[in-house]
């Protein structure tokens, strides 16, 4: 579905990312893990072509070189970036419709679906955005991004901030869209919930994939999860 091979990515002259090669396969979740500034979010970045980049990004057999972030977006991958991204002038329930991307066939997702998965968007659908707790803008921002009918999704730290008992209904929400068939780039640094819901872990360091394997032979590797990894 999607695959990266020499993946190099630039923030003016800085160089971040330095050959990056992985691949995402339908109806799979990969968590991408490292420390602070390894580069997993310049990776989502250049994905969505919000940074200058190098390489071979293709999705579903198609480069997305030269492609407008919108166009990708349209295109089925879908955005969740690490800042809580809302309007906040817009209530809860615009802020999802504005998600709607219209691609031309039936959404798997309803607002209906949005507020079975998160009720207290529910009972907060008349409010202003701009008001909910920092928890309930993350719940905001990734269903606002499930409303598009992605068939991949790319989610940077959604459990940061969150109390244990949101962290939990993250989770469930990634198992929820695996079960309807959506992959999931999963950026994230609490090893356990990544581990827990992955079906694969990429290991970044210094702009490069240092590790790719499965969650058990990651809990397996001490050496790699020592020197990359905040244990």
């Amino acid at each position: 579905m999607l695959h990266i091979d020499n993946l190099h990515a630039y923030y003016g002259k800085s160089h971040v990312l330095h050959g990056v090669h992985f691949a995402v396969q339908p109806g799979e979740i990969v968590a991408l893990l490292g420390r602070n500034g390894s580069g997993r979010s310049t990776t989502a970045k250049a994905i969505m072509g919000l940074v200058d980049w190098q390489g071979s990004v293709r999705w579903k057999g198609q480069s997305l070189a030269g492609r407008a972030p919108y166009d990708i977006a349209h295109a089925g991958i879908g955005y969740v970036p690490e800042g809580r991204e809302v309007f906040p002038h817009l209530t809860v329930q615009q802020n999802l419709l504005l998600g709607q991307k219209g691609r031309g066939k039936g959404s798997r997702w309803s607002l209906d679906d949005m507020y079975a998965m998160f009720p207290r968007l529910k009972a907060r659908q008349h409010t202003e955005a701009g008001v909910l707790s920092g928890g309930e803008q993350q719940m905001l921002t990734l269903c606002r991004t499930l409303m598009g009918d992605p068939d991949l999704i790319l989610i940077d730290e959604p459990t940061e901030g969150l109390a244990p008992q949101l962290i939990e209904l993250v989770a469930q929400y990634l198992q929820a869209l695996q079960a309807r068939g959506i992959a999931v780039l999963l950026i994230e640094q609490k090893l356990t919930i990544a581990l827990r819901v992955s079906d694969r872990a990429l290991v970044m360091g210094q702009g490069r994939i240092v590790f790719d394997g499965t969650p058990a032979s990651l809990q397996a590797d001490d050496a790699v999860r020592q020197e990359w990894l905040e244990v």
